[in-house]
C-alpha cells in the first residue's frame, strides 16, 4: 500500500487520474470479488466503467506500460471479455462431454446454468471462429469431432453407443429399444449397419463404427442376425466368473484389474464388470441384481445402495 500511494502521489494529472481509477478498481474487486465491470457503472462520482474500458483499448493499441498492466491484472483485469465468456462456456461444454461423451449437443441442452447447446451450435456457423484459433483447439482438446463434417444429431447417437458399449462389450446385444439419454441406440445402430446405409456414410462415420466393433450386414442381410438363443450373454459370463473367483478365493472382493479365465478359455474382466454393473444397478433387472446378490454382493440387494 505504501509503494502503490508513493508511485501514484505524483503531480501530473493524467497519472492522478490513472491512480483514482485504479483505486476505484481495486474498491469494486475487493466487494465483487471480480474485474467485469459494466460500461455504464460508476463507483461513487467515478466513471469506473468507462474507465475500464479506455485501459482495455489502451492495452490493444499497446499504448499501457507494462507496469500498469501489471497492477491491473493484480486485480483480475480482462483485457478480452469475449475470451472470458469463452472460458466460462467452455466449463460448461466440458461438463455436458463429461455426462454425454460429445460436445454435439442439441440447442436446448444446458448444463452449469449455461445454454451449452445453443452456445456450441453458434460455434459450429461457418466463420464464427474466424480470428480465434484458440477457441478452435481448445474445444478440439474436449471432443476431436465437436464439429463434424456430418450431422450432429448422427454424432449425438454415435457417443450414446460408444458409452454403451463401455458397459456391455457386445454390440450384438445392443437390440432395438435400447436407450441411452433418451435415444434408441439400438434402432439406430440396426439401421447403420444396412449395407445401403453403411456404403452411404463418410469415410470417417464408418472409421468411428469400426473402432468400437461395429461393422456393417453382408448386402444380402437385411436385419442383424439375433444371437442364438443358448447363446451365453456378457452379463452370464460375468456372473459365471464371479461364481469361480468366489469359490476360489473365498470372496467377491475383486481387484479393479483382475482378469478371470473361465473353463471354456474365454477372458472376462471381472473388476470392470463388477464396477459397470453397480454404476449401472438401477438399469438392471431384477433377475440380473438377484444373481449378484446370491453371490453375496452386498449393493445388488440392499435398495438404497448406491
Amino acid at each position: 500500500m505504501v509503494a502503490n500511494w508513493i508511485s501514484f502521489n505524483v503531480i501530473d494529472t493524467e497519472r492522478q487520474d490513472w491512480a483514482r481509477g485504479w483505486s476505484a478498481l481495486k474498491t469494486f474487486t475487493e466487494r465483487e470479488l471480480h474485474a467485469r465491470v459494466p460500461y455504464g457503472f460508476k463507483e461513487g462520482a467515478f466513471p469506473l466503467g468507462t474507465w475500464v474500458a479506455e485501459q482495455r483499448r489502451a492495452y490493444g493499441a499497446g499504448q499501457m506500460t507494462g507496469l500498469r498492466a501489471q497492477r491491473l491484472e493484480k486485480l483480475g483485469m480482462v483485457w478480452n471479455p469475449a475470451d472470458e465468456r469463452f472460458q466460462e462456456n467452455l466449463e460448461a461444454a466440458k461438463a455436458y462431454y463429461e455426462q454425454h461423451w460429445t460436445l454435439c449437443a442439441p440447442r436446448s441442452a444446458t448444463m452449469l446454468d449455461r445454454p451449452v447447446g445453443q452456445w456450441l451450435s453458434n460455434l459450429r456457423r461457418a466463420g464464427a471462429l474466424e480470428g480465434h484459433p484458440e477457441w478452435k483447439t481448445a474445444l478440439e482438446a474436449v471432443d476431436a469431432h465437436w464439429n463434424p463434417a456430418w450431422p450432429a444429431e448422427w454424432q449425438r447417437h454415435y457417443a450414446a453407443l460408444r458409452e454403451l458399449l463401455t458397459d456391455e462389450e457386445d454390440h450384438s446385444e445392443v437390440l432395438p429399444g435400447f436407450t441411452v439419454h433418451g435415444m434408441d441406440v439400438g434402432k439406430w445402430l440396426a439401421k447403420q449397419r444396412q449395407h445401403t446405409v453403411w456404403a452411404g456414410l463418410m469415410d470417417g462415420q464408418r472409421e468411428l463404427l469400426e473402432a468400437v466393433g461395429v461393422v456393417p450386414l453382408p448386402p444380402e442381410q437385411t436385419e442383424p442376425a439375433k444371437a442364438p438363443k443358448k447363446a451365453v450373454s456378457a452379463f452370464e459370463k460375468g456372473v459365471a466368473a464371479l461364481a469361480q473367483y468366489k469359490a476360489r478365493e473365498g470372496s467377491v472382493k475383486v481387484p479393479r484389474a483382475h482378469v478371470e479365465r473361465l473353463e471354456d478359455g474365454s477372458e472376462v474382466k471381472l473388476g470392470v464388470f463388477l464396477s459397470n454393473s453397480k454404476s449401472r444397478r438401477a438399469k438392471l433387472t431384477a433377475d440380473k441384481l438377484a444373481a449378484l446378490a446370491d453371490l453375496g454382493l452386498e449393493w445388488a440387494a440392499t435398495e438404497g445402495a448406491v
